[in-house]
C-alpha cells in the first residue's frame, strides 16, 4: 500500500469524447498544447508534477528570501553536499538550466559529448554549444523484450573506441544519465559506473552524472546488482555521486519539487566559471533563480526520496500498471522501471509507417479515448524528413512514454489507463497516422503542428 495518506485533493477533468476531439483539433494534434483542465490523467511528464509532502511544505514556510546568503541556501547546500560529496554546489531553476550553464562553460565548438543516451534537452544544449552528441547504449538496450536488469549501461567497448580513436582529443565530457531516461528509464549498474569512471580518468575526460532520477537508479541497484542487496538506496546513491567528477540535476524529479535544479562539481576553476555564468543568467550564486522556500523544499525532498518505503511503493505502482498494460495486449519496453512505462507503439500499430508517427498516433488515441496525456518517443521526436515530407531518418523504436508523477495517482487511475489501452488494442487497425504541417528546427515535438492521415485500404 502507499506509505502515506492523502490530506489535500484536487478535482480532475472528466470530459466527453466529443470535447476531447475538438481539443485535439484546436491544438493541431500536439498534446503539449492541451490545457491541463482538458486532461483527465496526465502522464506527459514526471518532471515537477509530483505531490509535495507535509514536511516539504513546512520546510518551505521557513524559507529565507534574502537575495544573498539566505539560511535556505545553506540548508540546501548542506543537504546536497551530504548526498553528493561535491564541494561546489550551484542552484539553478531547473535541470536544463544547469545543463546550459555547465555545457556553455565546459564545451567549445567542435567538441564531442558521449553518453549512455542523451535526453532531448541535453542533446539540444550540447548542439547549441556547437558540439556533437553521440549515444553509446549497451547492446542489451536494443532488445526491448529482454528482462535484463541494467539496459541503461553505456557500451564500455564503444567508449574506449571513441576515447582511443582519432577523435578522442575532441571528447570533452562523458554524461551518464541515471536512470537512462532516453533509453527507456533503464538503470545503470554500479559496476558500469565504476568502469566508466576509470576509463574517463585514464583519458583525462570528466564524467558527469545526469542525476535527475538518482534514487530510482539506486533502488534498482539494491534489487538487482550483486553485492548491493544489503545496501540502502541512500548508500548506493552516495557511492554513485562520488564516482563522478560532478553532476547536473533536475530536482523536479527525484527531489519531488515543482521547480529547481543544481550543478555539483569538485573542480574549483570550472565551478568558478559556471558561477559567473549563473550570476549573469540565472541569479546570484546563493539562489540561482529559485526562491528560498524552493531551496528548503529541495533539501527535504532529497531526504524523502531515498526512503525505502517510498521507493518500494513507486516500484510497485509501476509494476501494477505494467501488468494492466500487458493484459491489454500492449507490449512495453521490459523490464518496467520506476518513473515511466514505454509502450511499443510500432508493434501495436504496424500499419502506420514511421514517417506517419505511430507513437504519436497512439498518444493521440489515448487522449481521445480516455483523456490520458502521454509523450511520444519515436520518429516525431527523433526522425527527420525532407521538404516534401519524405523520411530521411526514423527512430530505432516507436515508443510512447507513460510518465508516472510521484505520489499523485492511485491504482484506480492507472486501471483506467489499462482499460483505455485495452479498448484501443482491440481496434488497433482503425488508428491513423499523422503528418507534420509546421515545425521548428530543434526540439520539434514540443511545438509541431500536425494533421491526421486517413487509414488506407
Amino acid at each position: 500500500m502507499e506509505p502515506y495518506r492523502i490530506k489535500v485533493v484536487e478535482p480532475i477533468a472528466l470530459t466527453t469524447r466529443e470535447q476531447r476531439e475538438e481539443a485535439l483539433k484546436r491544438v493541431h494534434y500536439n498534446l503539449f498544447d492541451l490545457r491541463a483542465d482538458e486532461v483527465t490523467i496526465d502522464l506527459l511528464s514526471d518532471s515537477g508534477t509530483g505531490a509535495i509532502s507535509a514536511a516539504q511544505l513546512a520546510a518551505g514556510m521557513d524559507g529565507d528570501e534574502s537575495y544573498a546568503g539566505s539560511r535556505s541556501f545553506y540548508r540546501f547546500h548542506q543537504a546536497v553536499t551530504d548526498l553528493t560529496g561535491y564541494k561546489h554546489i550551484l542552484p539553478a531553476h531547473q535541470g536544463r538550466a544547469a545543463e546550459r550553464i555547465l555545457f556553455n562553460t565546459l564545451l567549445e565548438p567542435g567538441g564531442i559529448v558521449l553518453a549512455n543516451t542523451h535526453f532531448d534537452t541535453t542533446r539540444a544544449n550540447v548542439e547549441l554549444s556547437g558540439c556533437q552528441a553521440h549515444d553509446l547504449p549497451c547492446a542489451e538496450a536494443k532488445n526491448l523484450d529482454a528482462e535484463l536488469p541494467f539496459k541503461g549501461n553505456i557500451d564500455l567497448d564503444a567508449l574506449r573506441g571513441w576515447l582511443e580513436g582519432p577523435d578522442g582529443s575532441r571528447v570533452r565530457v562523458v554524461v551518464m544519465t541515471i536512470t537512462n531516461n532516453g533509453g527507456g528509464g533503464q538503470p545503470v549498474s554500479m559496476e558500469n559506473l565504476k568502469q566508466t569512471a576509470e576509463i574517463c580518468r585514464r583519458h583525462g575526460v570528466p564524467m558527469i552524472l545526469d542525476a535527475a532520477r538518482f534514487a530510482e537508479n539506486a533502488w534498482l541497484v539494491t534489487r538487482h546488482e550483486a553485492g548491493y542487496q544489503g545496501h540502502t538506496p541512500r548508500q548506493v546513491a552516495e557511492e554513485a555521486f562520488r564516482l563522478a567528477d560532478g553532476c547536473v540535476m533536475s530536482a523536479k524529479k527525484d527531489a519531488i519539487v515543482h521547480i529547481g535544479g543544481f550543478i555539483g562539481l569538485n573542480d574549483p576553476e570550472l565551478a568558478e566559471k559556471c558561477e559567473r555564468l549563473l550570476i549573469a543568467t540565472e541569479g546570484f550564486a546563493t539562489y540561482g533563480g529559485l526562491a528560498g522556500r524552493d531551496l528548503d523544499m529541495i533539501a527535504a525532498g532529497l531526504l524523502e526520496v531515498t526512503e525505502p518505503a517510498y521507493l518500494a511503493e513507486r516500484a510497485d505502482i509501476a509494476s501494477h500498471l505494467a501488468g494492466r498494460v500487458r493484459a491489454a495486449g500492449v507490449d512495453i519496453l521490459e523490464p518496467p522501471g520506476l518513473h515511466a512505462l514505454y509502450l511499443n507503439a510500432g508493434r501495436l500499430l504496424p500499419h502506420i509507417p514511421p514517417h506517419n508517427y505511430p507513437g504519436h498516433a497512439l498518444a493521440c488515441r489515448l487522449y481521445l479515448e480516455g483523456g490520458i496525456r502521454s509523450a511520444e518517443l519515436g520518429s516525431l521526436y527523433l526522425g527527420e524528413e525532407d521538404e516534401d515530407g519524405n523520411p530521411i531518418k526514423s527512430a530505432p523504436y516507436e515508443l510512447v512514454r507513460l510518465a508516472l508523477p510521484r505520489r499523485v495517482y492511485t491504482r484506480s487511475h492507472y486501471d483506467h489507463v489499462g482499460r483505455t489501452l485495452e479498448k484501443i488494442a482491440k481496434d488497433a487497425a482503425s488508428v491513423h497516422g499523422y503528418r507534420i504541417v509546421e515545425q521548428s528546427p530543434i526540439l520539434r515535438h514540443f511545438r509541431a503542428k500536425l494533421q491526421p492521415v486517413p487509414v488506407s485500404g
